[in-house]
């Protein structure tokens, strides 16, 4: 029996089909890495969205996860650390826990290297982690400023 999709998906594929109704709704390009890399199971590395699944089948919706992500992180890199350092910030407003919080478990746990691809390549990820560690410090020492001079100011 053949599977019917809605009418207006009969023309699109799953990679137009998740930019339209998913990435393009993620403000960042740091949220749409970490959004990809979610769904990527961590014991067997294949992507799973059961939205993109029922429409376009598991193969078909898991290649163009893996190929999204493979595009976002490129995208990603190449951006200016200006660019990525706002990138963050935007990233961070949109989170519930504090920055404080979060930077500090990224500082932690490295947890920022799970939105490596698994095609990336070896200087890829060094510049990855080399420039996100230190835009994470960065990051905590605005905090740290801000928090200093909230203290002054709350004395002077």
């Amino acid at each position: 029996m053949p599977r019917f999709k809605p009418k207006g998906v009969l023309e699109r594929n799953a990679s137009g089909d998740l930019w339209k109704n998913t990435l393009s709704r993620i403000p960042t390009v740091y949220g749409r890495l970490a959004y990809l890399a979610s769904l990527r199971d961590q014991n067997s590395g294949m992507y799973r969205h059961h939205g993109l699944s029922t429409l376009f089948g598991r193969e078909e919706s898991s290649k163009a996860l893996r190929e999204s992500h493979a595009s976002i992180f490129q995208e990603w890199l190449n951006l200016s650390l200006a660019e990525k350092h706002s990138e963050l910030i935007g990233y961070l407003e949109s989170l519930e826990e504090s920055w404080a919080v979060v930077l500090d478990h990224w500082t932690r746990a490295g947890s920022y290297k799970q939105l490596l691809p698994d095609g990336a390549r070896k200087p890829e990820i060094e510049l990855f982690s080399r420039e996100m560690e230190a835009l994470v410090e960065v990051l905590k020492a605005g905090l740290r400023e801000a928090a200093s001079n909230q203290g002054s100011s709350l004395h002077g």
